[in-house]
């Protein structure tokens, strides 16, 4: 899901860490991670294990390791390339990224991992796709290990995967709505901003969204499918409001939370609607501290892009115990962002995006 959030938020950031007494490092690292592990793998239908995972201290040799994710156009795919950069540092492993721009970009996703994989001893991948990238996956994994990293994707040639429940991440946010309004009291309109159709997390949760607002008097009164990209959610919610300007919600993607902020208080009705998103980003961060967005679930996706290349170099080496792994999911609102450990859900104030580890 990235170019790096706005200076002043970085500073709202930077100042957090101070005061929540958190110290980045290029050289730090947790040593063990709690996590949750699915068995069988690949299958969200049964509850996970909470595990004490230990990744490995170093790898035995630079390995060469290839990631591929659907762009750079918001903070949360740069908190994701933070916790792999970070990761495959400590390791003593060299990464290689690309990025493909958008979720439209299909084949060029797939042209980029062609070309990276050639050279690599793994390819992690964050799909634009749920079944787009199949065929190429397949391929690519009769020489090397192939780790499925925050999108979901079909398991065909996947050797490990990196996430969490996408439909737990619609549901809790579609939960948290739900408690704000529960069924039989007075109904109030939601406009819901799903995201790009085709891509490999937004039918869960749509899934998940829309199975918990069945508990609540909420009811969704407009859908905008779009990719998650600022300026195409701004012109999605202009559309909207223009046609439904009695809203009283609009849920989406953290991109769609920023840009409902923007607009709301551009049009003076920031006191009139109000804003949730179904994933954590710098943006989000801010804007629960301001009180102008209620909520997001965070899946910590630094953490995330640490646990995939630690799976990387465990399938490279052999090592691998648990193949599908990821962080527990926590609904993040003003009563407890103060308590957030930032490290695992943002990358840090100094942070930009970054290419090539050796």
């Amino acid at each position: 899901m990235r170019a790096p959030a706005p200076s002043h938020c970085l500073n709202l950031i930077a100042t957090a860490f101070l005061a929540c007494g958190i110290v980045q490092s290029a050289d730090a690292a947790e040593t063990t991670w709690k996590l949750n592990a699915w068995e069988p793998p690949f299958d969200y239908s049964r509850p996970p294990a909470t595990i004490d995972y230990q990744p490995v201290a170093r790898a035995a040799k630079p390995w060469r390791i290839c990631a591929s994710y659907p762009h750079l156009k918001d903070s949360y795919w740069v908190s994701v390339n933070y916790g792999m950069v970070e990761q495959a540092r400590s390791a003593g492993v060299k990464l290689t990224v690309v990025e493909a721009g958008g979720y439209p970009n299909l084949d060029r996703q797939i042209e980029q991992i062609r070309t990276c994989s050639a050279t690599a001893d793994a390819l992690i991948v964050g799909t634009v796709s749920y079944e787009g990238l199949t065929p190429t996956i397949k391929d690519i994994a009769r020489r090397i290990p192939v780790i499925a990293a925050v999108n979901d994707i079909d398991d065909a040639g996947i050797s490990a995967k990196t996430g969490v429940s996408w439909e737990e991440m619609g549901q809790s946010i579609g939960a948290y709505l739900a408690r704000m309004h529960p069924a039989g009291t007075m109904p109030v309109s939601v406009a819901w901003f799903p995201g790009p159709k085709g891509a490999g997390w937004v039918k869960f949760v749509e899934a998940g969204f829309q199975r918990a607002l069945k508990q609540s008097s909420a009811e969704i009164s407009s859908v905008k499918w779009g990719d998650t990209g600022v300026e195409i959610q701004l012109l999605l919610i202009e559309e909207m409001l223009e046609a439904q300007p009695d809203i009283d919600y609009i849920v989406g993607s953290a991109p769609t939370a920023d840009a409902a902020v923007s607009i709301l208080r551009a049009q003076g009705r920031a006191n009139h609607v109000q804003v949730l998103a179904d994933y954590f980003t710098h943006g989000t961060f801010r804007e629960i501290n301001r009180g102008k967005v209620v909520a997001a679930p965070t899946d910590s996706p630094p953490l995330q892009g640490r646990i995939a290349i630690d799976q990387a170099i465990r399938a490279i080496e052999g090592t691998l115990r648990y193949r599908h792994v990821g962080p527990p999911v926590e609904v993040i609102d003003r009563n407890n962002i103060q308590a957030l450990d930032l490290e695992r859900s943002l990358a840090p104030a100094w942070f930009k995006p970054t290419f090539d580890v050796q």
